[in-house]
């Protein structure tokens, strides 16, 4: 394997691949992971008759990582491989290009739509593919693409249908799932195993091989003191406290401590229980501590600035159409103490030291004069703006010629990147006109990035896996991974739970590893059903203690069977309610605007196709995309026209009909019982959302024949 490149390491774990086993390639980040894979896919190539490969990934932008870094410089010559992502119309005639090809590099997503329909141009059948390979594999659970492929083909495997394709899973880290024993962890990797179908492999006779060619960072914890005083956090709660008093808590409801994750879970139940029992006033001064509880938590982690600008911009956008006297309240109680706080948020005594030592850290670093890299992880997308924002004004920073951008998530909307911004941004940092990049995770996994010399995880609480991935981006010589928190605060605490995570993680795959075959088929109890993890109501099949242990053809049967009912529920569910009986609200006012019957879905969206709707709404800014459809194009922003709320935006689909898409969050359904359901996603709605039919809207709407 010499002449493509392998360590015997990478060789090591390839070796039951090439002889068409099933199996989990386990290396850290950085040790050449796809290149083995696109090893065994050569092999695999030119070894098996009518060959068709798959290589699935979980983010659109590694479509075009995989195919342009090590498919195509590799196989490019020889074989015909095709990228097909929702950025480009091949997805619209996927089946045909899976026949012209014989290497297609895809979304999960995209491969699941194709194997369950039925449009020829669109269809893939499992059999069609002789290999196939999942990056990022540990995401082979729940609900995830990957997952729903999988059962698909556990399915017909369970059948007896026959050919199937060989599986290759990569992972850098499988995680415990949560666990934090040993034997509960073996479990979650033998659930992965089952997931996969596969087992788990890893370098053995040469880890020390892997070792000098992938070394671990530098550890350090840059651990500061709780502030003495902060009379900015001091006063936002007093604040918070005055809408506790205002709107009267239920008395059985106890609020947990402010400026915490668990704070913000109680609110988000409060809201919803305010929408359920028809109860504005609880509703909407929920919603408003949410973002207090927000300020309060970017107050702990960036500067007291930045948390006073997010509630500064929050209520700049509330001071039209205050429809009752809850919304006056809120709003005169930000503006009677907004000077107070604004003064408060630029008192330098109380600065955050958080940030004094995240400083410190860069410039140890970039201030030795030696070229640098580094990546700052934070937690979210308004949290890079923020720290890029106080990287461009730090004097003493700026001195050390630090030259920063943010690199965050692709999407539509102006706070995400396109595709084509995070190549740019990842191209300027290779090439060193950036040093510095400040990431949420989209760069902890799979973005091909050069090798750092520091990497600092800032106001983070992830799991193991996160961690295992970010410290994976510091692979220079004598590299850092630096983790800067508050003396015993939750950063910290987290921080050193994922050490023994990780370390955990290790011991239950080493366990996996050494099993008999036998021990392998059988170690597998019912506590791990991937089934039960699944559903929002498991299924209970009996009781635990006498269930015995279930080989992993059984547990794959049981999901199955499982998943059947689940769906079967599902089904139940939204036949229960006709579309006609259910009435959508705006969320904000309790304004009934809409009925199910008059939502229909298009091109994944759903749209409402009532032409009277449109007299509920108003319109604001014209939405921008960053890519552009084949038949529809957006139009302006949409919102109650009573109170202003956000519903979605407006679309041209085939260039004549105008259609509001609605984002179901932002409305309440209220069944013929009058009950009230708040939902999240369209698929959770009680009823049934047929397909818009573009010819009879045009004769209804357009009087045509």
């Amino acid at each position: 394997m010499a002449d493509f490149g392998l360590h015997n390491y990478q060789q090591e774990v390839v070796e039951r691949a090439l002889k068409g086993e099933n199996i989990i390639i386990w290396l850290p980040t950085g040790g050449g992971k796809t290149r083995a894979a696109v090893y065994v896919a050569k092999k695999h190539l030119e070894t098996t008759p009518n060959a068709k490969v798959m290589v699935l990934v979980n983010k659109v932008h590694l479509v075009d990582q995989h195919y342009n870094k090590e498919f195509e410089p590799h196989l490019g010559g020889t074989f015909i491989i095709k990228k097909v992502s929702g950025e480009n119309k091949e997805k619209d005639f996927f089946g045909l290009v899976v026949k012209q090809s014989q290497v297609v590099i895809c979304t999960a997503q995209i491969l699941y739509n194709a194997l369950i329909n039925k449009e020829e141009a669109r269809h893939v059948e499992l059999s069609d593919i002789t290999l196939l390979i999942i990056d990022e594999c540990h995401h082979t659970h729940k609900e995830e693409a990957y997952n729903k492929v999988m059962r698909l083909y556990v399915e017909k495997k369970l059948k007896g249908e026959k050919p199937l394709p060989q599986i290759l899973g990569l992972t850098a880290s499988p995680g415990t799932g949560g666990a934090k024993a040993l034997e509960k962890a073996v479990e979650h990797v033998l659930e992965i195993c089952a997931n996969l179908d596969s087992v788990i492999v890893s370098a053995k006779e040469y880890a020390s091989e892997l070792k000098e060619v992938v070394p671990k960072p530098r550890k350090s914890f840059k651990i500061v003191k709780e502030r003495l005083k902060d009379p900015f956090r001091d006063h936002l709660i007093s604040m918070m406290n005055s809408i506790h008093s205002h709107m009267n808590l239920p008395p059985d409801f106890r609020l947990k401590e402010c400026g915490t994750q668990e704070y913000e879970a109680d609110v988000v139940n409060l809201e919803h229980r305010g929408v359920q029992e028809k109860n504005r006033l609880l509703a909407q001064c929920a919603l408003h501590l949410r973002q207090y509880n927000d300020a309060l938590l970017i107050n702990d982690t960036l500067r007291m600035i930045d948390a006073y600008r997010s509630l500064e911009e929050y209520y700049s956008k509330k001071r039209t159409n205050p429809i009752d006297g809850t919304d006056t309240f809120l709003l005169e109680l930000f503006e009677e103490n907004q000077v107070e706080l604004k003064n408060l948020a630029m008192d330098s005594r109380f600065d955050n030291p958080k940030m004094d030592e995240l400083q410190s850290t860069l410039l140890q670093q970039f201030g030795s004069g030696v070229p640098s890299r580094a990546i700052i992880f934070s937690k979210t997308r308004k949290s890079t703006h923020c720290l890029k924002d106080w990287v461009l004004k730090n004097r003493a920073l700026q001195e050390a010629g630090i030259k920063a951008d943010i690199l965050i998530g692709a999407g539509n909307g102006n706070t995400y990147m396109t595709q084509n911004g995070q190549a740019e941004t990842i191209r300027n940092f290779r090439m060193g006109s950036l040093n510095l990049l400040i990431s949420t995770s989209v760069a902890e996994e799979g973005l091909d990035i050069p090798e750092c010399n520091l990497v600092v995880r800032y106001g983070l609480l992830t799991n193991e896996i996160a961690q295992q991935q970010a410290s994976g981006r510091a692979r220079a010589e004598n590299s850092e991974y630096a983790v800067v928190a508050q003396a015993g605060g939750r950063e910290d605490r987290r921080e050193r739970m994922n050490e023994y995570l990780e370390e955990l993680t290790g011991q239950a795959i080493d366990r996996v590893q050494t099993m008999t075959p036998q021990d392998f088929c059988t170690k597998v109890s019912v506590y791990t059903l991937p089934v039960l993890n699944t559903f929002h109501s498991p299924v209970v099949l009996t009781s635990p203690s006498i269930l015995p242990c279930l080989q992993i053809t059984q547990l794959q049967e049981m999901v199955v069977t499982c998943t059947k009912i689940e769906q079967r529920r599902q089904a139940e569910k939204r036949s229960r309610n006709t579309a006609s009986s259910i009435q959508l609200l705006c969320r904000s006012c309790f304004t009934p605007v809409a009925s199910g019957s008059d939502i229909k879905l298009v091109e994944n969206m759903y749209v409402n196709v009532n032409p009277d709707f449109k007299k509920h709404y108003t319109f604001g800014d014209q939405l921008t995309l960053k890519r552009s459809f084949e038949d529809w194009e957006p139009g302006c922003t949409i919102g109650c026209k009573i109170c202003s709320e956000k519903w979605g935006n407006e679309i041209k689909y085939k260039k004549c009909a105008i259609l509001p898409n609605l984002a179901i969050k932002n409305f309440v359904l209220e069944s013929p019982g009058q009950e009230r359901l708040p939902v999240k996603k369209w698929k959770d709605v009680p009823f049934t959302v047929e397909e818009f039919n573009f010819k009879e809207y045009c004769q209804e709407n357009f009087l045509l024949d």
